[in-house]
């Protein structure tokens, strides 16, 4: 599997050498490629349908080379960023590039922040799209509700990580190669473990919670950005909605259905209210999303323009 990644990866650089020459534009093409990093239960494509529904396709229309990372749908921020330093690695080998832009959405938020944490040489810049940054109250609330160390638990990993294990199989991943651990997962989007993650690697959080004073430009020379919605029920045709309006019932305070939005802030808020839910924020369920808010490909788009601009 370790070869058929390299394979995919090197077709993705000779589709996206062809793609230069139809580029629709430049309006997106910025100096280093652009890693999109999926959430919890994420993945590449299953059955040609994107994650981050025609967001790559629209990416690379208007200049943008795009590859999207392969790490575990499920497991710790840690182990999914070790997967994404090792993935950021075989980008910069067949690229020839020196850096790279990650955009990360959910969980993918956390992930791209602690690869540029412990590898910001590699790292230009990190955008969170609905970042679980300071954890989640749907992941509090499922914590407490499965005692630690218990049958209960061992039941509830067995189940979800098979779940999960369906999931790479789909997208034609080998789980072998991405272990999954659902329980470490949950952890890590819980409020305790993710301000312990904060203390750990601090680069573009705000001083304190709901607050937007986090650097745009860290310490260590990356850049921050952040954007996420602020509904959870957005359109009457999209079947996942509902779902999303329950778990926002978690929220005492404006959230997409599975995160606050107060806890999606980092670096440089773009907007933390958009007209969308969780799905919404990556163009999910199949586009169907607010009739009246901007479409969320093009807020992708616009990000890549504001990164070209910033000579990123």
């Amino acid at each position: 599997m370790k070869t058929f990644k390299k394979v995919s990866l090197l077709l993705a650089v000779i589709c996206m050498a062809f793609a230069g020459h139809v580029s629709a534009s430049t309006y997106a093409k910025t100096k280093y490629p652009i890693v999109l990093v999926h959430g919890l239960f994420g993945f590449e494509d299953i059955l040609f349908v994107d994650y981050f529904y025609k967001v790559p396709q629209k990416l690379t229309r208007n200049g943008a080379q795009v590859y999207i990372a392969e790490v575990s749908p499920a497991n710790s921020t840690e182990v999914r960023g070790e997967q994404l330093l090792d993935y950021i690695d075989d980008v910069l080998a067949l690229s020839g590039a020196d850096k790279v832009n990650l955009i990360g959405h959910s969980h993918g938020g956390p992930t791209a922040r602690y690869a540029a944490s412990v590898a910001p040489n590699k790292v230009a810049s990190v955008s969170s799209v609905g970042g679980v940054n300071w954890g989640s109250k749907v992941a509090d609330q499922l914590r407490k509700a499965i005692a630690e160390d218990s049958f209960q638990e061992d039941a509830a990993g067995v189940v979800v990580n098979a779940f999960a294990n369906i999931i790479e199989i789909a997208s034609g991943s080998d789980p072998r190669d991405k272990p999954t651990d659902s329980i470490a997962a949950l952890n890590s989007l819980s409020t305790e473990e993710t301000i312990a993650f904060n203390q750990r690697y601090p680069e573009g959080m705000p001083s304190a919670y709901c607050r937007n004073d986090g650097k745009m430009l860290a310490e260590n020379g990356v850049f921050y950005y952040s954007w996420s919605g602020g509904k959870t029920y957005t359109n009457a045709l999209d079947v996942v909605d509902p779902f999303l309006a329950i778990t926002g019932t978690a929220f005492s305070e404006p959230n997409d259905g599975l995160v606050a939005t107060c806890s999606s802030h980092l670096g440089k808020v773009i907007r933390d209210n958009y007209r969308m839910n969780h799905l919404d924020e990556v163009n999910q369920s199949f586009g169907i999303t607010h009739w009246f808010e901007t479409n969320p490909v093009n807020v992708f788009i616009q990000q890549a323009n504001r990164l070209m601009r910033q000579g990123l």
